[in-house]
């Protein structure tokens, strides 16, 4: 493991009930739990590993990275598995197969104002009604060695998904795999917002997608911007079904701009 870099941070200490000194780390008691200086790791697993409900991670625009691993890695940056209500903030997380992983039964997650880059499959993984992924930025994501494919944000369960910016990602050379902005799952009440979608690479026989939804019910998308590059079998905004809804949002550069959505008006198509 690198020896971790001391910065200082942008946010106070006062309501720490801990801080994070080293990885790998278990967080098994509930409250906030802080970084307080770089945290670097070539390691596989959970590199901070949340046993309990009710644990906000803000890392106070502290970085935790785990690119000395290597494109052919399995490690998750910040996971939790069958928890509730997890709180990842201010956070820089790059390197790692999964940046955030919250996955399994629970839900009511917030996942807010991180940067993630350079992780190799998902950005994030959050999985769980009621929970919220808002102003975050998604840089650099694919090239894993395991997985052809690659997302910037995916969500399973209803979600709000506002405000964020996903840039660049890009499927695994040689796997013809698919290149998603936002993916959701069963979103069938959730709503998805004034996001930013654009730099996006399939490879070979795979596809693009600005913002993919299967299954979903009544879920409503608005006011977002997705780019693509016009390649054949490129979606921009895509429903299971036609209760799904898009209204207002600018969808430039897909083969098919909205894919069995109800289109509610407003969308600005540019091929």
């Amino acid at each position: 493991m690198a020896a971790p870099s001391t910065v200082r941070a942008a946010e106070s200490y006062d309501n720490c009930t801990g801080t994070i000194s080293s990885v790998p780390a278990v967080i098994s008691s509930q409250g906030t739990w802080c970084l307080k200086q770089n945290l670097a790791t070539g390691s596989a697993g959970k590199i901070i590993n949340i046993t309990t409900n009710n644990v906000t991670i803000d890392c106070n625009d502290f970085k935790l990275d785990g690119s000395s691993g290597g494109a052919g890695i399995l490690s998750f940056g910040i996971s939790a598995k069958n928890q509730s209500n997890i709180t990842i903030r201010h956070c820089q997380i790059r390197g790692f197969f999964y940046g955030i992983d919250l996955e399994g039964t629970g839900g009511g997650h917030v996942v807010e104002d991180n940067r993630l880059d350079g992780n190799t499959v998902y950005g994030m993984l959050v999985t769980g009604d009621g929970s919220v992924v808002r102003r975050n930025r998604v840089f650099s994501t694919g090239g894993s060695t395991l997985f052809p494919d690659a997302v910037g944000i995916y969500t399973d369960g209803s979600a709000d998904i506002a405000d964020n910016l996903v840039v660049g990602v890009t499927a695994t050379s040689g796997g013809n795999g698919n290149a998603t902005g936002i993916d959701t799952s069963s979103n069938n009440n959730g709503r998805i917002y004034r996001n930013g979608v654009r730099g996006l690479a399939k490879d070979g026989t795979g596809a693009i997608f600005g913002i993919f939804n299967a299954p979903n019910d009544h879920l409503t998308m608005h006011d977002n911007v997705v780019v693509g590059d016009a390649s054949t079998g490129s979606v921009g905004l895509s429903c299971s079904n036609t209760p799904g809804s898009a209204s207002d949002n600018v969808i430039s550069g897909f083969a098919t701009a909205i894919h069995f959505c109800t289109d509610n008006g407003g969308n600005d198509i540019v091929p």
